[in-house]
């Protein structure tokens, strides 16, 4: 035996199973197509958000959580459908993974070295139903740090872990078969890469210098998704949605390639649910990219105007940061808008600079260096947007800025094929908006969303501008982002029981078989069945590579 257990992917999931298992005392070999510069995988570009529920952050801004609420959200968001099936194990992960949010997580990522900003943000508000998608309260916990300091400790350990002996790194090892003897997973066997320098997130070279195969008494998949793969990503494209858009932005690095997944189904291993994903609809090309067609995702807050191609304002459960999959679907299913791949946001100077954050560790430099005084600064103190943003609103192509609406909607129209927007009918729209502004109620489902965001400290101090009208010039000037689909998760996989064990066709455990991360649709194939409510997929990595990694070291 190489080593007590392989773990294959040194992404969040694969580092939290190898913590957990060297934590024990068992040896692991750690094996990723990748250099060591990329240890943390695509968690290490994120934001940090996490899920977490009636937590003293909450409880501080006067928001009554629990886990009641938090798990009838869940239902609701994940529509839970193929119960006798392919969510017979993910509802026992979705209700699993809840009571972790409402109960230790929280204080063992603290006892990692893990905090948070004092804010919590609120994401993915919902589908306007009590009992439909989305968060009924704020529970978007951000980590000083972002992504980095999410991933951090797990880094730190897995290098202490190889200093002791215990773990060893196999760097630029692409793993091409999952090895079974006598029915039982017992190693790994694969190519290994050509040595590459490249910077973390910048596509490395695929040169074959050699075959490896690994032996252990255990293998634990931690490989990630498909969100770099459009072709796996179209391959497996829900109905429900629509088409797949002709172009799409790309929100992960290229290494996230999906490779595993039909690389695990061809030893036997179950796979469900592979028509669920997530996809984001604020999607601005990246005007430094380090990846291959490298998109960013806005974060918006909820007041800019949302127009489809053709500019007509999207339907009132369509709005920014409401329901991603909702208004994904609306884009790719409406006839006339479904042949075009972008949507618009029209929106003011006084909106960008309070509400807009672009997601990702390298967009947010005050959170990632954990600089408190630069994040006063730049979020609460300072005049302007925080730089990362003005610098999309600069050099970004997806963005315009003018004084009046007309030559805003000029430039707009250059940025497509053909001339698509009229600017008297979206002046008619804008003009009906703002005068619902006049008054301190309104039938507008945004301006009521506006208010009601108010009502929230965190919100009225950080995220959501004072209703205006967007045709008043002192908000001014106006903005145009062009919107790009922006590929990101699956969120089925392979399919796992309690304890991370890969079922195979049969819905029986195979022996020594874990998985963990998105490769398992964050635990049991699918635990966020249709929706995700956000701040679920780094919690979902830590919670499923944290139950692999203890269930491997008990077996072994």
């Amino acid at each position: 035996m190489d080593a007590d257990v392989i773990v294959v992917g040194a992404g969040l999931a694969g580092l939290v199973a190898a913590h957990e298992l060297t934590a024990a005392g068992r040896t692991v070999a750690l094996v990723d197509q990748e250099n060591a510069a990329n240890l943390g995988g695509q968690a290490f570009w994120s934001f940090g958000g996490l899920f977490l529920v009636d937590t003293p952050e909450q409880r501080r801004l006067r928001i009554r959580d629990s886990l009641e609420l938090a798990w009838s959200d869940w239902q609701g968001s994940a529509g839970f459908d193929r119960l006798d099936d392919e969510d017979a194990w993910a509802v026992k992960w979705a209700r699993a993974y809840v009571e972790f949010a409402a109960g230790e997580k929280r204080s063992w990522l603290l006892g990692h070295g893990v905090t948070f900003l004092p804010t919590v943000g609120w994401a993915e508000r919902g589908a306007l139903r009590a009992d439909g998608h989305g968060n009924s309260v704020p529970r978007f916990h951000v980590t000083w740090g972002t992504g980095t300091g999410v991933v951090a400790p797990f880094v730190a350990s897995a290098r202490r872990a190889a200093d002791a002996g215990l773990l060893r790194f196999y760097h630029r090892h692409r793993v091409d078969e999952l090895v079974l003897s006598g029915g039982a997973a017992t190693g790994v066997r694969g190519t290994v890469l050509a040595p590459d320098e490249a910077a973390r997130g910048v596509p490395s070279n695929r040169d074959t210098v050699g075959e490896f195969e690994l032996t252990a008494q255990a293998v634990v998949v931690t490989t990630g998704g498909i969100g770099a793969n459009h072709e796996i990503v179209r391959r497996y494209w829900p109905e429900r949605l629509g088409q797949p858009p002709a172009e799409m932005v790309t929100g992960v690095p290229a290494y996230v390639d999906g490779r595993m997944l039909d690389i695990a189904a061809g030893a036997g291993v179950r796979l469900v649910n592979r028509d669920r994903m997530w996809h984001y609809t604020e999607g601005v090309q990246n005007w430094n990219p380090i990846w291959p067609g490298h998109g960013i995702r806005i974060l918006p807050g909820p007041s800019s105007m949302w127009f489809d191609a053709l500019g007509r304002r999207l339907p009132g459960t369509c709005l920014p940061g409401y329901d991603t999959l909702g208004t994904l679907k609306h884009l790719r299913t409406t006839p006339d808008i479904a042949r075009y791949s972008h949507s618009w946001f029209i929106l003011t100077q006084k909106i960008i600079e309070k509400e807009f954050a672009l997601s990702g560790s390298e967009q947010n430099p005050d959170i990632t260096a954990k600089d408190r005084r630069a994040f006063l600064r730049e979020r609460l103190l300072g005049k302007g947007a925080p730089a990362p943003v003005e610098a999309f609103k600069r050099h970004g192509a997806d963005f315009v800025v003018a004084d009046t609406l007309d030559e805003l909607v000029a430039s707009m129209n250059k940025l497509t094929e053909e001339p698509l927007l009229d600017v008297a009918a979206i002046r008619a729209q804008i003009e009906s908006r703002d005068l619902q502004v006049a008054n301190p109620y309104s039938k507008d489902s945004q301006i009521q969303g506006i208010r009601n965001a108010r009502r929230y400290i965190g919100d009225r101090l950080g995220r959501t501008v004072a209703p205006h009208r967007l045709l008043d010039p002192a908000a001014g000037p106006l903005i145009g982002v062009k919107l790009h689909i922006l590929t990101r998760k699956t969120l089925g996989g392979i399919q796992t029981d309690l304890d991370s064990r890969a079922l195979g066709a049969d819905g029986q455990p195979i022996p020594g078989l874990y998985a963990a991360g998105e490769v398992a649709g964050f635990g049991g194939g699918g635990a966020h069945g249709y929706n995700a409510l956000e701040g679920t997929f780094l919690g979902g990595c830590l919670f499923s590579g944290r139950t692999a990694g203890r269930a491997a070291a008990m077996s072994v």
